[in-house]
C-alpha cells in the first residue's frame, strides 16, 4: 500500500476510512433546536443590508423569522421563490462575502447570523419531504430549449417550465447538475446531493432532458431557434487556460477542473490517484478545491502558487484559512517558469519565478524558487470553447440586463455570458431572470 512518502503518483495513500473521513460534510447540518437558536440571533432588519448583498434577492430576514417560529417549510418556500437552487447555494456559497458579510450582527460583533447554514437546514427540511413546492401553470403552448444544465440553465428551466413552457434541457455530459455535478469540492457537496437536487427541481415537470449534445457537434444553434421559440444558453466555459510555460505538456501536469470532476463521480476515493508533492497553479476556488482535496487524498506536500498578493486571490479568505488549516502552503507573487523532467520524462520540479506590480503591470523579477512537484494542476481560468456564433463582450457571450444575446431568440447566463460573479448563485440569478424576459417576451408575441 502506498503511503504519503510513496515517490510519484500513487493510489492508496491513506486508508478508505481515513479518507472517508477527510472527506465528510464540511460543516455539519443544525439540528431544530440549534436552528432555532441561531435564528434568534437575527435582529430581522427593515431593509435589511444581507438581502441586498445576495444576488437573488432572498427575503433572508423573513426566512429566518419563519425559523425561529417553527415553520421551516415555509421559510424554505420563501427561499425557493427566488433561488430554486438554494439548498447548494446555502453549501458553496461565500455568504462569508455576501450576506453573511453585510450582515449587522458582523459589523457589531464580528460574528455575523449564520445566514448559510440557516438555509439549509430550511431548504433540507422541505426537500426531505420529497415534496416540490411549486405546480405549472395552464400549459403555453411554447416550447423552449436550455442548452447547459449547471445552475443557470436548470434555474431557467424550472422557472419556464413553473410559467407553463415546454423546455428541452440540453447538455454535453451525461448527467444534469453541470459544477455543482462536476466542479465543487467533494466535502462540501456529499452523499450525492447535487443529483438528488436536480431530481428534486424536475418534480415541477415539463422538463425533458437530453444528454449528450453538444453545441456545434450534435446540432448548431441555428437548429435550436428554429425548433423552438426561445433558446437559452448556459452552457459555461469548457476551456482550460495552458501554463505557456516549459514543460507544461509533460503528462504529470492535469487540468484542475477534470480532476475535481473525477473525484466528484468516483465510488471509492482511497483508488484516485495523487502525488506526494502537489502544486497548483493558480488563485480561485477551483485551485483551492483542488490543493484541499490533494491533501484529504494523502498528498504530502501541497502547494498553492499564485501571482499575485493574497488580498487579489479570487478564493476568499475563508477559503484561504480553510486550505492552510489542512495543510496547503499558500504562495504569493510566484508564477510558473518552467516545468523540469528527469530521464525518463517525469516531472521532478517546477520552477516558479517571482513577481512583482510596478505599475505598469505584472512582471517577473528574475528571481527564482524550485519546488519539488511530481504532479502539478492548472487552474488559471477557464475559456469560452462554443458561442454558436453570437456577438461577443471580451471573450464572452454579450448579453443585456436580462440576458438577450445579439439574436432576439437567444439568451444566455451563467459562466459563459459577459458580467457578474462567476458563482453559482449568480448564475441562477441570470437564468431566472433570463426566463423571466423570455416568458414576457413569449407572451407578449402571442
Amino acid at each position: 500500500m502506498a503511503t504519503p512518502l510513496t515517490p510519484g503518483i500513487a493510489v492508496g495513500r491513506l486508508p478508505a476510512d481515513e479518507i472517508a473521513e477527510n472527506f465528510k460534510d464540511l460543516h455539519a447540518p443544525y439540528a431544530p433546536h440549534e436552528a432555532s437558536v441561531a435564528a434568534d440571533r437575527c435582529y430581522f432588519c427593515y431593509d435589511a443590508p444581507c438581502v441586498t448583498a445576495c444576488p437573488t434577492s432572498i427575503d433572508i430576514p423573513l426566512f429566518i423569522r419563519q425559523i425561529a417560529t417553527g415553520t421551516p417549510e415555509a421559510s424554505a418556500q420563501t427561499i425557493f421563490d427566488q433561488n430554486i437552487l438554494g439548498g447548494m447555494c446555502a453549501r458553496v456559497c461565500p455568504t462569508e462575502d455576501l450576506c453573511e458579510q453585510a450582515c449587522v450582527r458582523e459589523a457589531a460583533e464580528g460574528k455575523p447570523v449564520e445566514i448559510g447554514r440557516l438555509q439549509r437546514y430550511a431548504t433540507d427540511t422541505l426537500m426531505d419531504k420529497n415534496s416540490h413546492p411549486f405546480e405549472r401553470a395552464a400549459p403555453t403552448g411554447k416550447r423552449v430549449a436550455v442548452l447547459g444544465a449547471g445552475p443557470a440553465g436548470l434555474a431557467c428551466a424550472h422557472r419556464l417550465a413553473m410559467l407553463g413552457h415546454e423546455v428541452n434541457l440540453l447538455d454535453s455530459k451525461g448527467k444534469a447538475g453541470g459544477l455543482n455535478e462536476f466542479g465543487i469540492a467533494a466535502y462540501k457537496s456529499t452523499d450525492n446531493f447535487a443529483a438528488k437536487e436536480v431530481e428534486w427541481l424536475m418534480g415541477i415537470g415539463g422538463i425533458t432532458f437530453h444528454k449528450g449534445q453538444i453545441l456545434g457537434e450534435s446540432f448548431q444553434l441555428d437548429e435550436l431557434v428554429a425548433n423552438h421559440d426561445a433558446v437559452f444558453l448556459g452552457v459555461g466555459l469548457g476551456g482550460v487556460n495552458a501554463l505557456c510555460v516549459p514543460g507544461d505538456d509533460q503528462e504529470q501536469v492535469f487540468d484542475a477542473v477534470r480532476f475535481i470532476a473525477h473525484l466528484r463521480q468516483s465510488d471509492d476515493l482511497s483508488q484516485l490517484p495523487v502525488g506526494r508533492n502537489v502544486v497548483v497553479i493558480g488563485g480561485g476556488m477551483t485551485a483551492i478545491d483542488a490543493a484541499v482535496q490533494s491533501k484529504l487524498l494523502g498528498a504530502m506536500n501541497v502547494t498553492v502558487a499564485y501571482r499575485r498578493g493574497r488580498e487579489a486571490m479570487g478564493a476568499s479568505t475563508y477559503e484561504q484559512d480553510l486550505a492552510a488549516s489542512k495543510g496547503v502552503n499558500l504562495m504569493f507573487n510566484v508564477q510558473p517558469k518552467a516545468l523540469h523532467a528527469d530521464d525518463e520524462n517525469y516531472v521532478e520540479f517546477i520552477e516558479l519565478e517571482y513577481t512583482q506590480d510596478d505599475g505598469s503591470g505584472l512582471k517577473g523579477t528574475g528571481e527564482t524558487v524550485k519546488l519539488e512537484a511530481d504532479q502539478v494542476f492548472r487552474a488559471i481560468g477557464q475559456t469560452l470553447t462554443t458561442d454558436g456564433g453570437l456577438a461577443l463582450d471580451g471573450r464572452k457571450i454579450a448579453v443585456s440586463e436580462t440576458g438577450k444575446t445579439s439574436n432576439d431568440k437567444v439568451w444566455a447566463g451563467g459562466d459563459c455570458a459577459a458580467g457578474g460573479d462567476d458563482l453559482t448563485v449568480t448564475a441562477v440569478a441570470e437564468g431566472r431572470d433570463a426566463a423571466m424576459d423570455i416568458h414576457a417576451t413569449l407572451m407578449g408575441a402571442a
